[in-house]
């Protein structure tokens, strides 16, 4: 029995990045021994065992074969005659199918050492074509690698494009595409994710909404969304702001259409939502009256949920900067206003009688002079 550690550890070594997880091969091993040993079994049907101490994963090595459609459409062999050559050559790039034993040696027989110098992202084999995900998959590494110069193989972006036009994408379940949109959206370069599903075609199939922004009269919000994701980026923002800064400039039914059609968690659909409906009050918020102004914040629920409001600042602003505006006086405006709006308190409130919808009405009287007392403040120095 051999270990060797395989895929990511080994790529990023060479890179000289920082090696998070790592993940093991096993050859010349079969399931039972590995039982023995104390490992414990991932699933029934795959062959994926944990460390007994350190709960690592240790995979078999294993050929697989197309079975039918989608991701999960393969079936595997993994017996203790399983070469690690042809563990390695059922992976996606050659940069990932790369093994290192215990004293460093360096297992690489399809050329991803030398594709790591050239920076090519590179298909293993033509059983690439085989995995829908392999397609987001390969953007997600060309938005992660894409300052370090990286690019996509032009035989491999054939490829991309050939299982994009097969209509293998569809087999995809929303969880999985979604787990790689998201991490794609995560990354350094999240924009060069979008620019390379384009490439392929695979964006007009998975996101045909943001795919649109790109012909017509839109072309101009491509471009533009393209370098908010970019800049939201470099600023280090969350999920739920990246994925708003993606569906900014979808009508509000394709921002609902498409966060419902990946499953995505309640708080990135809610901020897109929110983003698509005020995005244009937050960058007049210096024109609008008080009791607009109100509005505005009671749908954001700033009282409770201050950081989703922030996070909508966040997007206003980072599509002004995108827009090379040198400042974003709205941003703070808006914070001021909020807080202004929350210094309201409602005990006293209470202390007059005030209680049911009358203290409803009464908070919200408050509020609105908090609000008209903030304006004219402060206003006219903005």
């Amino acid at each position: 029995m051999q270990i060797y550690k395989v895929g990511g550890a080994v790529r990023d070594h060479l890179l000289g990045r920082d090696v998070t997880d790592i993940d093991y091969v096993v050859v010349g091993a079969s399931a039972e021994q590995m039982l023995g040993l104390g490992y414990r079994p991932v699933g029934a049907d795959f062959p994926v065992f944990l460390h007994p101490e350190t709960g690592e994963e240790y995979a078999l090595a294993r050929t697989e074969r197309k079975s039918g459609q989608g991701y999960g459409g393969f079936t595997f062999y993994a017996n203790p005659d399983v070469t690690l050559e042809q563990d390695l050559i059922r992976r996606d790039l050659t940069i990932n199918a790369m093994a290192e034993d215990d004293h460093g040696q360096l297992t690489d027989p399809y050329g991803g050492q030398a594709d790591l110098e050239h920076r090519i992202l590179r298909h293993v084999s033509p059983a690439f074509a085989e995995d829908p995900l392999r397609v987001l998959r390969v953007a997600r590494f060309a938005a992660r690698y894409a300052s370090l110069g990286f690019r996509v193989a032009d035989e491999t972006l054939a490829l991309m494009r050939q299982l994009s036009d097969s209509g293998e994408l569809a087999a995809l379940t929303p969880e999985r595409s979604w787990k790689e949109i998201s991490r794609a959206l995560m990354e350094d370069q999240p924009q060069v994710f979008i620019e390379v599903l384009r490439d392929c075609g695979a964006l007009e199939r998975l996101l045909p909404e943001v795919d649109a922004l790109f012909s017509g009269p839109q072309a101009l919000h491509a471009g533009h969304t393209l370098e908010v994701l970019q800049h939201a980026a470099r600023r280090h923002q969350p999920l739920t702001v990246r994925w708003a800064c993606l569906l900014q400039y979808l009508a509000v039914k394709q921002i609902k259409a498409v966060s419902e059609r990946f499953k995505v968690p309640r708080d990135c659909l809610e901020l897109a939502v929110l983003v698509g409906q005020y995005r244009g009050q937050g960058h007049e918020a210096l024109e609008i009256e008080p009791a607009t102004l109100l509005e505005l914040l009671q749908r954001f629920d700033v009282y409770r949920r201050p950081q989703r409001f922030e996070e909508f600042l966040e997007v206003c602003e980072l599509d002004a900067r995108a827009c090379a505006l040198a400042n974003y006086p709205q941003a703070g405006y808006l914070r001021g206003a909020a807080e202004a709006a929350r210094s309201v308190a409602v005990q006293p409130l209470v202390a007059q009688g005030y209680n049911g919808q009358a203290l409803g009405e009464a908070i919200k009287r408050e509020r609105l002079r908090a609000l008209t007392d903030y304006q004219t403040a402060n206003g006219s120095s903005l």
